[in-house]
C-alpha cells in the first residue's frame, strides 16, 4: 500500500495536543511550569494505533511561516534496512502531514505509522517547513528516542512503551516500591567506564554480554581470572556519556539524500562511526543513545545492560549515567534552533537555562534518558550552568537548575524514584586560582538531598600523582577530604585526569621510584596500591577507579570529527606518545597502522614529527599552510607523507583512529599483574564490608604523616567503627625508603596496645610477611585491623 495511502492525520487528536498546551499556558503556575507540563507530550511517542508528535519551534515565529506551510514530513524505507553494515543506499516514500500549531509548537497525530521495535526498524521523521521560495526546510526532533544514523539526521519513530515492557529487571524496580517515590542513596564504589574502549566489541551489546558472561560464573562460583576480577568489586557502573556526539566536521554525513521528490527520497547511509570520549554533545538527542555504542542499532541495549547489572547475583550493581547539559558543541547550532543557546563558551555554546522551554526540555531529556534504568546520575561540569544577569552585568551559576535536575522523579518497571545525583563543580573554576579557591562543596551545600555528591579534589583538579612532592603537597587538600569528605567521590584515576597526566612533559621532576619507563611510571601512577589503600581504607567518601586505569591500559582526548582543529588538537596530545607508546608497543602489526601507512614505520620517526608539530603549531598561530611548509625544509627529512594541509590532516585522524584502537582494554588483559589484580580487589571487599568508611573521621581518628619528612612522604590514619574495630592504615605515597621501623609502633595516638591482624599488605611486600620491623618503599602500604 502507497504511504500516503496507509497514513491518516488525526486532525482531533492533534488539536487536543494543541488545545492542551493552550490550557498549560492558561493555568500553570508559572510559564516554566506550563513548559514542563509541554515538553511531556514532544518529541514522537506511540498511544495505541497512533503516532503522536510535538515540536517547539520557536524559528517558524522568527520566520513568520504560515501553518499551512508546516508539515510533519514521514519517510518509510522501502528497502530492506541494515542498521549493522557500513553503508547501504536507500529509498523511502515520503507523505506530508499537517500539523496543529500552539504559539510556538506544532503538534499532530497520525495512524498507520510504524514504530520501530528491537526486531523491526520504523518509519522515519521530522519537522518540514516550506519558505516563500518553495524550499523545504528541515526541524529534527531533539527528543527522539532512535537515532539510527545520529543527531543530524531524521529520527525513528520508537515504541518506547514495548522497549520498557520488555526489560528483564523488572523484580528489581519491584523491590523498590513505596507509597513515596524511592531514593538511590550512594554507593560503596564506582568502576568509570568508557564504553568503546572497554571491550574489543566497543558496543554496549558487548559489555552487557561481558558482564552476563561474569554474572554466570559468580553464580555457578567458577574461578575468576585477573581480566574478570578487573571488573568487579564495585557496586556500581559508571558509563562515560551515551549520547549522541559531534559528526565529521567536513563529512561525510551519515545520512546523505541523492534524489528526492515530493513522494520519494533516496539515501546514501553510513552507519556512523565516529569515535570520541564522549563529551563533545549537541544536546540534541539526548535522550537516546549514541548509534556508534550500539551493535545493532538498537536502544534496547542500554536496558539489557541495566538488566544484567541489576540482576547481578549476590548484590545488584547500580548503573549511573553520566550527563553533558552544561554546555554544547558548536555543531548544536546546526542541530537546534538558536533560542536553545545563550552564546559562545570555551567548549562551543552555553544553554539558554532561563528560557523556560529549553530549561523543561532539557529536564524532559534528563528524565527519558535516565529512564533506560540508570540509579545515578552524574552531572559533567555542573561550574558551567550559568546564566547572565543583566541588571548586575555579571554571570551567575544556575544552582536551582542544578536542583531541579536532582528533583526529577523516574518511573521505571511502575516504581517511581529519585536517582542518586553526583556533580562535578570545581567552581570558581576556570579561575587562574581555583586550585586554590574551589571548596568542591559549593553544590553539596546548595541541595536539599544531604547524599548529594561532588567530586572531591583529588578526583576533580588536573591531578599528577607521578611528580615528586604532588602527595605532600597535597596534604592540605587531603586533610580536608579527611574532615568533610563524606559526600565527595574519591580517586584520583578518571578519564580527566588521566588524560592530563599524559599530558606532563617527562622533563620535569618525575618520581622514577615509580617504574622503569615512562609508560611503566604512568601505569602505576594511576593503579597505585599504596594510593589504593589511602583511597579505600584511610579517606572517606566513594572510590571511583577508571576501567582504564585499572587495567593499565592507555588513554587520552578521542575525537575524530575535527577537521579545521583536529592537527593542533594532535600537537596538544603529542607528548602522550612519549608516556604511553614504547618502541615494542608500536611495532605491534595491529598498533598504529593508519600512521605506518602514511609513512611513520617506527615510533622514533613519529616522535620526531611529533616534536616538530606543537612548536610550529605555537610559532605560526596555527598556520597550516606553513606548518606544511616548515615541515618539508626539516633537514634531515622528516618521516611521513608529502607535508600539505590535506596530509596534516591525515595525519591528525590516523593519530586519533590509531589511538582509540590503542586505548582499548582488551590489548592490555595479557599482561595484568595477577597480585597487583588481586589487591585490588580484596581492598575493594575491604571497603565493602566496612561502609562506614565512607564517614567523615570522627573525633578518636587520626590522619597524618611521618615527621620528619626525611626526603619521603608517608601517611598515617586510624580510624574507629561502630562495632569497635580499628582500622590503622601506612601507606608509602612517594620518595625515598624508610629506615626500618616496626609500623605499630609508630608514633599514632590511639594504636598502643594489642591485637593487631595484618588484613591487607601491598604485593611489592610479600605474603612471607606478616608483622614486625619492615623497610617501607614507594607504593608500599599496610593495613591492620583488631577489635577493642
Amino acid at each position: 500500500m502507497p504511504l500516503k495511502d496507509r497514513l491518516t492525520f488525526n486532525e482531533t487528536l492533534a488539536t487536543a495536543q494543541a488545545e492542551a498546551a493552550r490550557q498549560a499556558y492558561a493555568t500553570a503556575e508559572t510559564t516554566f511550569v506550563a513548559e514542563q507540563q509541554i515538553a511531556k507530550s514532544l518529541g514522537g511517542r506511540i498511544e495505541d494505533d497512533t503516532a503522536i508528535f510535538g515540536f517547539w519551534t520557536p524559528e517558524l515565529l522568527d520566520e513568520r511561516v504560515p501553518q499551512g506551510d508546516i508539515f510533519l514530513e514521514v519517510l518509510s524505507p522501502t528497502t530492506p534496512l541494515d542498521l549493522t553494515v557500513s553503508h547501504q543506499d536507500l529509498a523511502f516514500e515520503r507523505a506530508w502531514i499537517p500539523v496543529v500549531r500552539e504559539g510556538a509548537h506544532c503538534f499532530t497525530a497520525v495512524t498507520g505509522m510504524r514504530a520501530g521495535t528491537r526486531g523491526e526498524i520504523g518509519d522515519f521523521y521530522a519537522l518540514s517547513w516550506r519558505d516563500a521560495r518553495g524550499t523545504w526546510h528541515r526541524i529534527l526532533d531533539p527528543l527522539a528516542m532512535s537515532l539510527p544514523f545520529g543527531a543530524m539526521a531524521p529520527a525513528e519513530l520508537y515504541d518506547v512503551d514495548a522497549m520498557q515492557a520488555a526489560r528483564q529487571d523488572v523484580d528489581y524496580y519491584a523491590a523498590l516500591q513505596q507509597d513515596a517515590p524511592h531514593k538511590f542513596g550512594p554507593s560503596v564504589n564506582i568502576l568509570q567506564i568508557h564504553v568503546p574502549t572497554a571491550t574489543a566489541g566497543g558496543t554496549l551489546a558487548s559489555l552487557m554480554r561481558h558482564y552476563q558472561r561474569l554474572a554466570d560464573r559468580v553464580a555457578q562460583d567458577l574461578p575468576l581470572e585477573p581480566a574478570d576480577q578487573l571488573f568487579l568489586g564495585y557496586d556500581a557502573i559508571q558509563l562515560l556519556p551515551l549520547e549522541p556526539t559531534t559528526v565529521y566536521e567536513k563529512g561525510p554525513d551519515f545520512w546523505q539524500e541523492t534524489e528526492a521528490s515530493d513522494d520519494h527520497v533516496t539515501v546514501s547511509a553510513l552507519r556512523p562511526d565516529t569515535t570520541n570520549w564522549g563529551y563533545d554533545v549537541v544536546i540534541s538527542g539526548m535522550s537516546t543513545v549514541n548509534p556508534v555504542l550500539l551493535e545493532t542499532g538498537r536502544p534496547d541495549e542500554l536496558i539489557d545492560l541495566a538488566a544484567v547489572l541489576h540482576n547481578f547475583p549476590s548484590k545488584p550493581k547500580k548503573l549511573i549515567f553520566d550527563v553533558v547539559f552544561g554546555h554544547s558543541d558548536n555543531q548544536g547550532l546546526r542541530a537546534l534552533n538558536s533560542h536553545f543557546f545563550a552564546g559562545p563558551n570555551m567548549y562551543g555554546q552555553n544553554l539558554d537555562y532561563q528560557n523556560p522551554a529549553v530549561r523543561a526540555i532539557l529536564l524532559e531529556m534528563q528524565r527519558r534518558k535516565v529512564n533506560f534504568g540508570a540509579d545515578g546520575v552524574r552531572v559533567d561540569g555542573a561550574q558551567d550552568f550559568k546564566w547572565w544577569d543583566h541588571a548586575h552585568q555579571t554571570l551567575r551559576h544556575d544552582d536551582a537548575y542544578l536542583q531541579s535536575m536532582a528533583d526529577v522523579v523516574q518511573d521505571v518497571a511502575g516504581t517511581q524514584y529519585r536517582p542518586w545525583f553526583i556533580f562535578e563543580d570545581g567552581r570558581p573554576w576556570p579561575d587562574e586560582d581555583w586550585e586554590l579557591s574551589s571548596t568542591y562543596r559549593a553544590v553539596v551545600e546548595n541541595q536539599r538531598d544531604d547524599d548529594v555528591f561532588q567530586w572531591g579534589p583529588l578526583t576533580f583538579a588536573h591531578n599528577t600523582p607521578f611528580l615528586y612532592t604532588f602527595w605532600l603537597s597535597k596534604y592540605w587538600r587531603i586533610r580536608e577530604i579527611v574532615e568533610n569528605g563524606a559526600n565527595w567521590i574519591s580517586g584520583t584515576s578518571n578519564h580527566d585526569t588521566l588524560r592530563r597526566g599524559t599530558q606532563v612533559s617527562p622533563k620535569l621532576n618525575v618520581n622514577t621510584r615509580l617504574g622503569g619507563t615512562r609508560m611503566e611510571i604512568l601505569d602505576k601512577a594511576y593503579d597505585n596500591p599504596a594510593v589504593h589503600a589511602l583511597t579505600y581504607v584511610a579517606l572517606p567518601g566513594v572510590p571511583m577507579d577508571f576501567l582504564n586505569a585499572m587495567a593499565r591500559s592507555s588513554w587520552g582526548f578521542i575525537r575524530n570529527q575535527d577537521d579545521q582543529y583536529g592537527v593542533k588538537v594532535v600537537a596538544e596530545e603529542a607528548i602522550s606518545l612519549k608516556w604511553q607508546v614504547d618502541e615494542y608497543s608500536y611495532l605491534v602489526p595491529a598498533n598504529f597502522r593508519r600512521l605506518k601507512e602514511l609513512g611513520f614505520e617506527t615510533r622514533e620517526e613519529l616522535v620526531r614529527f611529533m616534536d616538530f608539530l606543537p612548536a610550529l603549531v605555537e610559532v605560526t598561530d596555527y598556520d597550516l599552510e606553513e606548518i606544511a611548509r616548515l615541515l618539508g625544509m626539516a633537514e634531515p627529512p622528516l618521516a611521513g607523507p608529502e607535508f600539505t594541509v590535506a596530509n596534516l590532516k591525515r595525519i591528525a585522524r590516523a593519530w586519533m583512529d590509531d589511538m582509540h584502537e590503542y586505548c582499548n582494554i582488551s590489548n592490555a588483559l595479557s599482561s595484568l599483574d595477577p597480585a597487583q589484580i588481586q589487591f585490588a580487589n580484596d581492598v575493594r571487599e575491604f571497603r565493602q564490608n566496612r561502609p562506614w568508611l565512607g564517614k567523615n573521621y570522627g573525633p578518636k581518628d587520626r590522619f597524618d604523616y611521618l615527621h620528619p619528612i626525611n626526603g619521603r612522604t608517608v601517611f598515617t590514619s586510624l580510624r574507629h567503627g561502630p562495632d569497635g574495630e580499628q582500622v590503622f592504615t601506612v601507606a608509602h605515597l612517594e620518595g625515598k625508603p624508610t629506615d626500618e621501623l616496626e609500623p605499630l609502633s609508630l608514633p599514632v595516638p590511639g594504636i598502643e596496645g594489642t591485637g593487631w591482624r595484618l588484613a591487607l599488605r601491598t604485593p611489592s611486600i610479600g605474603d612471607e610477611y606478616v608483622g614486625g620491623p619492615i623497610v617501607l618503599k614507594d607504593s608500599m602500604g599496610l593495613v591492620y585491623v583488631r577489635n577493642t
